[in-house]
């Protein structure tokens, strides 16, 4: 089937509410997209390049559309929502609540330096190199993947399902909390609490320092992991935990095995909890 033959417009201003509404077939370069709220809103078939978006809700229920070397800027806020098909490519991303309940969502090499509420309740999610700065990311998000996410903000990724993280740096109190079927390695997570009420959570070659984490997990893994300063771990968790250093103190473990290097303090003061329920090992 022949490609249908895009309108083009370049190095435009738009203003005013809805300057593009239920546009079709686009091509958007050089442009200005000023005051005015909805300007492509219901649009379809979009590729827009080297452009900015400098008021709210720039792309509401859109469909397949490719945004290159672009800037939101902080007003741009809640700019992608309810669209599908999205891929951004090298943009940076200033704004708050950025993407909405989307599916089938493409982020490559994009800067969120505003990232409060970002990712929410969205629908198979690729992340490529991608730095976020901002509290309740990617929360109750599911079918994400993701590679080279450095992110700093708390909160994160509160009640995701089906996630797999590679390469990342995430500092993030309360972090993977109520989530199920995650993944993460080769990566580093520092903050407290982290992961309470999950399930199905795989930690693999990571380093992770917390305060009272890793928490009410259930069915929880650990592969030759670095935990650093971390105390009061495992609590009323199911847990096969295999670390590579000492462990500052280890709580009431509900069961499963526990090997670390040292353990500098086991705790058993739940009368419900049996002890020997829970293998521990050191190497001492």
């Amino acid at each position: 089937m022949e490609e249908k033959k895009k309108t083009v417009y370049t190095q435009q201003r738009f203003t005013g509410e809805r300057a593009l509404f239920m546009s079709r077939d686009l091509e958007i370069a050089d442009c200005i997209f000023a005051d005015g709220e909805s300007p492509l809103k219901e649009s379809r078939n979009l590729n827009i390049s080297n452009s900015m978006f400098q008021w709210k809700y720039p792309l509401w229920y859109c469909k397949d559309v490719l945004v290159e070397n672009c800037a939101l800027l902080e007003m741009a806020r809640a700019g992608i929502w309810y669209t599908d098909n999205i891929t951004l490519k090298n943009v940076t991303y200033e704004a708050p609540k950025g993407f909405r309940r989307c599916k089938n969502v493409g982020i490559e090499n994009v800067h969120f330096s505003h990232a409060a509420e970002t990712l929410w309740n969205c629908m198979q999610v690729r992340l490529t190199n991608v730095e976020a700065h901002g509290d309740y990311f990617a929360m109750n998000s599911s079918d994400m993947t993701i590679d080279g996410l450095s992110l700093v903000g708390n909160y994160s990724f509160d009640g995701c399902r089906n996630l797999t993280i590679r390469n990342s740096r995430l500092l993030s109190k309360d972090a993977f909390w109520n989530c199920e079927n995650v993944v993460v390695t080769d990566s580093f997570i520092a903050g407290e609490y982290l992961g309470w009420n999950a399930k199905n959570v795989v930690l693999e070659n990571c380093t992770i320092e917390s305060l009272q984490g890793m928490c009410y997990m259930e069915n929880l893994t650990l592969k030759n992991c670095k935990l650093l300063n971390t105390d009061l771990a495992f609590e009323y968790s199911t847990v096969d935990a295999d670390v590579t250093t000492s462990i500052v103190s280890v709580k009431n473990p509900i069961s499963g095995k526990i090997r670390a290097k040292s353990i500098g303090e086991i705790i058993f003061d739940d009368p419900a909890i049996r002890p020997e329920a829970t293998n521990i090992q050191t190497e001492e």
